[in-house]
């Protein structure tokens, strides 16, 4: 078979494996001629560009890993057009790009040595996308390949996959159709030994089966892994140098021997008390280095506070490892202390206040009726979200000022993850037809606050009276590895996530879990490692619940008075046209006379909203009116002469909808002309006696009359 060359005169490379039944191809050189690696991943339709920059110099002005990662939509990959009126081009990202851009770099990141400082930016863009299934894993393998190329300290490669359940059983690739419809939807990347994040959501699926499917996944990625590692082999990247960028070990040691004495039992305290402490604690070191070394401390203040961190962190790993106490003196399994309440904001259609320890979130639920869902428009799919759950955290819930802005990545995330614990038992439109707006507002933080605003917006829904079908609980696992050996924590706090190794979120009812999110700060960890972590889980969050349903044993029966009343009913679709009118004549005339809000689908569902009851009513009468068929054998009353004629008069028993009564059947006596004992607009009272075959209706004021004086 013949070399295909680039225009370069370069041999364009390919390498392809079976994975999960398709055909996985990755292929270097076709494209992206000035980056730093480029990458085009296949499988099925789907095809994704994974490129890679990396810059040639350190960034030494910067204290973090310079990383982003970035997922592009387009829209031509799914032939479409965006669906906005205005905007035609690809603009800011949607959320779900920007939450699998932080599902790409979340097993990504950990991955680079501590130190590592150029700046690296990796872009996944979805050129051809197979409706089958979700691409995101294809663009974390396409990802990590182009990193794998690029000769830096990248220690992957990685891969992922997204699954379900069918018929019980895991199944990877499953169809978007089955994921939404079905229990589970999971998602684990991880290298060739451990597993390195996992994201689910889920409906109450239990310990176990999320056991099993993590297993499932990590063999299933194996021929991803293998592949970039031929990959690599045959393309054999030129090696970047680089250096470190590290704390002096001459400042390290320097202040661990200051600390040497300061740490450990004394720094042991309750929340907020620890943190004063440590605040404490780095004042005195700074004044004690100032004093004794002058302007050479001045210069490198930064590198003294990092090494302060370091022994920090240190310390809390120590206490935990060899005392088995935590930073505030809690035991393993321990919950910090736990408060809350509901109701207290009077306008609210829902509200709550939720704390744990330092962690406090409240949360505003409001109603609205269904004309009011976010209409969805993605890459992927074109939609509508009746839910939805939105999540700030401003500075001073850090202590810290900080300019108010737009939410981020981490406000996104967050919010997604407490809004997908909720979606699984949540009521369905047809049950409870509103759109619902949670908005969790952190007021502190100090640990695990996507768990805090889980736990408010559940208080704040069952408060505004919405009928869930369980109550939903979370908590922050965390993790400390020494060697071989797990130290698992419940409900983690800063400090314990900061010097920890793993950050594990779950939420879920006292049945199973409803989401899960799992992120390793080290090389991954084996799936019964995480086990274990998600029974120890699982005690925590009944625990959690347990306090819940103290403050709210269930939903409210009534709402408050300031919510507005929904009622959903259904009519023939043929009939919407006459609900609306001509030009929405009729609508526009409903809703104004009534006071209500009225919201239309084209499955013939109408919703009817307004704070009074009276009003919903009178629109759902008058809709009836209108969408209403003819009843043979039915009475009609209060029905206007629409027209009179030699041989009858018509007669309109229902909007739109006339018939005949004949000169014969006006009375039972003989009328020689209708006009004699009829006028138009006058009122009547008839009866539906047949239907012929073109729907022509034959109405009798005799027959009414007659079957009256028999009553």
């Amino acid at each position: 078979m013949a070399e295909t060359i680039n225009p370069l005169g370069k041999k364009i490379i390919s390498v392809s494996t079976d994975f999960c039944g398709k055909q996985l191809t990755l292929e270097v050189g076709r494209v992206g001629f000035r980056t730093s690696a480029s990458v085009v991943a296949r499988y099925g339709d789907t095809v994704v560009l994974g490129t890679a920059m990396v810059s040639p110099e350190p960034v030494s002005s910067m204290d973090y890993f310079p990383l982003s990662i970035d997922y592009e939509e387009k829209f031509y990959a799914a032939g479409k057009i965006s669906g906005s009126r205005y905007i035609k081009r690809e603009g800011r990202p949607s959320d779900e790009a920007v939450l699998i851009s932080r599902l790409i770099d979340r097993p990504i990141r950990p991955l680079w040595p501590k130190g590592y400082r150029h700046e690296v930016q990796g872009v996944a863009s979805v050129l051809s996308l197979d409706p089958g299934f979700r691409p995101d894993s294809v663009a974390m393998i396409a990802m990590s390949a182009a990193f794998m190329l690029t000769g830096v300290p990248f220690e992957g490669p990685v891969a992922s996959v997204r699954m379900g359940l069918v018929n019980g059983e895991p199944k990877a690739f499953t169809s978007t159709e089955a994921l939404e419809s079905g229990d589970l939807d999971l998602v684990v990347a991880g290298t060739r030994d451990a597993i390195m994040m996992v994201e689910a959501g889920a409906r109450e699926v239990s310990e176990q089966q999320i056991t099993q499917a993590m297993e499932y996944a990590h063999k299933a990625i194996q021929p991803a892994i293998v592949l970039q590692e031929e990959l690599v082999k045959k393309t054999v990247p030129m090696k970047q140098k680089y250096e470190l960028i590290l704390p002096d070990e001459a400042i390290i040691t320097r202040v661990d021997k200051w600390l040497e004495d300061k740490l450990g039992e004394g720094l042991r305290a309750p929340y907020p008390e620890r943190n004063d402490l440590v605040n404490e604690l780095r004042v005195k070191m700074h004044e004690a280095f100032e004093k004794e070394l002058g302007e050479e401390f001045s210069e490198h203040k930064s590198d003294y506070d990092e090494a302060f961190i370091m022994a920090l962190h240190k310390d809390v790993r120590a206490g935990i490892i060899k005392d088995s106490v935590r930073p505030d003196g809690r035991k393993f399994t321990e919950i910090r202390p736990l408060s809350s309440e509901v109701g207290f904001l009077p306008r609210a259609h829902g509200s709550s206040l939720f704390s744990r320890g330092l962690t406090q979130a409240m949360n505003i639920v409001t109603l609205a009726s269904l004309s009011y869902v976010q209409l969805v428009d993605t890459m992927e799919r074109n939609g509508e979200r009746r839910y939805l759950h939105h999540y700030n955290a401003p500075g001073y819930t850090v202590g810290e000022v900080r300019r108010l802005g737009s939410p981020g990545r981490r406000e996104i995330g967050h919010g997604y993850l407490a809004e997908r614990a909720l979606m699984a038992v949540l009521p369905d439109e047809t049950e409870f037809p509103y759109t619902i707006r949670s908005v969790t507002e952190i007021m502190s933080q100090n640990g695990s606050t996507s768990m805090a605003a889980t736990c408010s917006s559940c208080l704040a829904l069952m408060d505004a009276g919405v009928p869930l079908k369980a109550p939903v609980s979370g908590i922050a696992m965390g993790l400390i590895m020494e060697g071989d050996k797990p130290y698992i924590l419940s409900d983690i706090a800063d400090a314990e996530d900061f010097a920890g190794d793993m950050d594990f979120k779950v939420t879920g009812t006292a049945k199973g879990i409803t989401a899960l999110q799992m992120d390793m700060k080290v090389h991954g960890l084996p799936v019964e490692v995480l086990a274990e972590a998600l029974e120890q889980g699982k005690k925590g969050r009944l625990q959690i619940l347990e306090h819940m349903l103290q403050t709210m044993p269930e939903p409210r029966k009534e709402m408050s008075p300031y919510a507005p009343r929904v009622e959903a009913i259904k009519i023939n679709p043929e009939k919407i046209r006459e609900v609306i009118g001509k030009g929405g004549e009729i609508i526009q005339r409903i809703t104004a006379e009534t006071a209500t809000e009225i919201d239309i689908k084209d499955d013939g569902t109408i919703t009817i909203a307004s704070p009074d009851k009276t009003s919903i009513n009178a629109a759902i009468e008058w809709i009836n009116s209108i969408t209403a068929e003819p009843e043979v054998g039915k009475i009609y009353e209060d029905c206007r002469v629409v027209s009179i004629l030699d041989f009858g008069a018509f007669v309109e028993i229902m909007p739109g909808k006339e018939g005949l009564v004949h000169v014969s059947e006006i009375r039972e006596e003989r009328v020689e002309k209708p006009s004699d004992v009829l006028k138009e607009g006058e009122k009547v009272t008839v009866k539906l006696v047949s239907i012929d075959e073109r729907g022509r209706l034959q109405l009798s004021m005799r027959a009414a009359t007659r079957e009256r004086n028999n009553k």
